[in-house]
C-alpha cells in the first residue's frame, strides 16, 4: 500500500499505465530551463513511442528547492532541478561549484562537466538517495556595483556585496576584503536601492530579470564562479523504472542538455544587448588579479574529496 500511495505521489503511471514523471522546479516557464524541459518531455514521448512523458510544475508551486530535493528523497516526486549550491547540504562533493575560478571558460567548465569528473560528481549523489541525471547551464557570477566599477579586487575592499548563503561565496568576498552580506533574492532590489548592500553578483540574465540594471549601473564580468543546475530524479523512482525507461530518460536529457545550452546562452546574450541599451556599464576585467587573491580557498581542500576533484581538473587543463 505504500508503494502504491507513493507513485500515485510521485506521478510514475498515469490511468493508461502510460508513465508520467512529474518535476517542480522553482523558475518561471519563460526561462531557459522550464522550455529545455518541455523539450525533454517531447523528446521522451518521441523515444518511448509515447509511453513516457514529463509533467511540469513551474514557478516553486511544489515548494523551494531544498523542499524539492526533500520529496525527491523520499519519492514523492519524480524529478527537480536544482542548483548545485542547493545541493552542497545535500552532497559534500557539490561544493566544488561554489569554488572560485573552478573553470577557466565556458568550454572548460563543459569539458568538465561531460567528463567523468562530472559524471563522479552525478554518481555520488546516490548517497544521498539521489540520481543525477545530467547538468545544466546557470552561466558565470560576476560583479555587479552601483557606486562604481569592480576593475580589480581592490574595488571590491570595504564594499558591502550581498551574497548567496554559502561559506564559499562568503569567503571569496573577505579576500577580496569586501563585507559579504547574504540577503534573499527577493530583498535584493530594495537593498541596492536603500543602499543596504553596495552592490552584488550573479549571472547576466538573472541581473536582467530581476532589473537589478536600473539601480547598479556597473557590471564587471569577472566571472569568478560558475555553478551549474542540476537535473535530479529520485533515486527511490528511478530504480523502480524499466531498463528501456531508463534508457529513454537519459537520451531525452542528453537532447535537453544540447537545448537548454543553445537557450541559455541566447538569454545570457539578449539580457547582455539589453541593458547595454539603457545604459549599463560593462567591463570585462583582467581575471588573473581575482584568481591570485582567491587562490588560497582552493588550498583549503587539499586532501578532501573536494580537493582530489581540482587535482583532477587541473591534470586536464
Amino acid at each position: 500500500m505504500a508503494i502504491i500511495l507513493l507513485l500515485l505521489i510521485s506521478g510514475c503511471a498515469d490511468k493508461s499505465n502510460k508513465t508520467v514523471l512529474r518535476v517542480g522546479h522553482t523558475l518561471d516557464t519563460k526561462h531557459s530551463v522550464h522550455k529545455a524541459l518541455e523539450f525533454m518531455s517531447e523528446r521522451l514521448k518521441f523515444y518511448s513511442n509515447g509511453e513516457m512523458s514529463l509533467k511540469l510544475y513551474p514557478n516553486g508551486t511544489l515548494g523551494s528547492e531544498r523542499e524539492l530535493v526533500e520529496l525527491l528523497q523520499i519519492g514523492s516526486l519524480a524529478m527537480t532541478k536544482v542548483s548545485a549550491a542547493t545541493l552542497e547540504s545535500f552532497v559534500d562533493d557539490m561544493r566544488l561549484f561554489g569554488l572560485p575560478y573552478v573553470f577557466s571558460s565556458r568550454d572548460h567548465r563543459w569539458q568538465i562537466l561531460e567528463s567523468d569528473i562530472g559524471e563522479d560528481i552525478l554518481h555520488s549523489m546516490q548517497s544521498a538517495h539521489l540520481y543525477g541525471l545530467g547538468y545544466f547551464d546557470a552561466g558565470s557570477r560576476s560583479f555587479y556595483s552601483c557606486d562604481k566599477m569592480i576593475r580589480t579586487p581592490d574595488d571590491v575592499k570595504g564594499l558591502k556585496i550581498r551574497v548567496m548563503n554559502s561559506q564559499n561565496a562568503v569567503k571569496m568576498i573577505d579576500a577580496f576584503n569586501g563585507s559579504a552580506t547574504p540577503i534573499s533574492w527577493g530583498e535584493l532590489y530594495a537593498a541596492l536601492q536603500q543602499g543596504v548592500v553596495d552592490g552584488a553578483e550573479n549571472n547576466p540574465p538573472s541581473f536582467y530579470s530581476a532589473r537589478h540594471y536600473e539601480v547598479c549601473k556597473n557590471y564587471s564580468l569577472n566571472e569568478h564562479t560558475s555553478i551549474p543546475d542540476v537535473i535530479v530524479i529520485s533515486q527511490y523512482i528511478f530504480q523502480h523504472l524499466s531498463e528501456p525507461e531508463k534508457k529513454w530518460l537519459k537520451l531525452a536529457m542528453s537532447d535537453a542538455v544540447d537545448e537548454q545550452k543553445r537557450l541559455w546562452l541566447e538569454s545570457e546574450n539578449f539580457a547582455l544587448d539589453e541593458m547595454k541599451k539603457v545604459g549599463l556599464n560593462i567591463y570585462y576585467p583582467d581575471k588573473k588579479p581575482f584568481m591570485q587573491a582567491v587562490s588560497h580557498l582552493h588550498n583549503a581542500y587539499q586532501g578532501t574529496v573536494v580537493g582530489q576533484y581540482l587535482e583532477r581538473i587541473k591534470a586536464k587543463q
